[in-house]
């Protein structure tokens, strides 16, 4: 690492500490010429490939703004959206890959705007799904359906369950 105060080209690493979560690494260095100290912050680069073939540095502000444009008009409030921004970003970081293709982001969406707003997970799913039709609606709409039912079904047995333990 170069030193930019005196820019001789070799710097010594003085300590290291991980910041956001483990996603950025700060290091304090010192430089063997000038002495002088000075910090840098490293952070590793997640790269979306989109279907074209185009590769672009992953963007929590893109995801803000798909997500804004489905919830246009419901009672979803920007806090809502900015968590699960970062819970996508979490979900696709995971992963370990340096990079994804953009439909892993986009099926990292699904599942947390799905459980945020049905209407609005309904008006991304029929962008990103490339909805052709209204049974395409219907079918999404049934899957919907039958998870609720499977929730509401969980919910009833925990409370039998809970009532035998009494």
């Amino acid at each position: 690492m170069r030193c930019p105060y005196c820019r001789h080209a070799d710097s010594r690493v003085v300590d290291s500490r991980e910041a956001d979560d483990g996603q950025l690494i700060r290091r304090r260095r010192s430089c063997p010429e000038c002495g002088k100290r000075f910090t840098t912050v490293e952070e590793a680069v997640l790269a979306v490939v989109k279907r074209s073939g185009v590769t672009e540095p992953f963007s929590r502000t893109k995801i803000i703004g798909g997500v804004r444009k489905a919830c246009q008009g419901r009672p979803v409030d920007d806090d809502s959206i900015a968590l699960l921004a970062q819970k996508v970003e979490e979900t696709v970081r995971a992963k370990g890959a340096a990079e994804i293709p953009s439909n892993e982001v986009g099926l990292a969406i699904l599942g947390p705007l799905r459980d945020l707003d049905e209407v609005a997970y309904m008006r991304f799913a029929s962008v990103y799904r490339s909805f052709d039709s209204l049974a395409d609606f219907e079918r999404e709409i049934e899957t919907l359906r039958a998870a609720a039912r499977a929730r509401e079904g969980a919910g009833a047995d925990a409370v039998e369950a809970a009532g035998r333990t009494s």
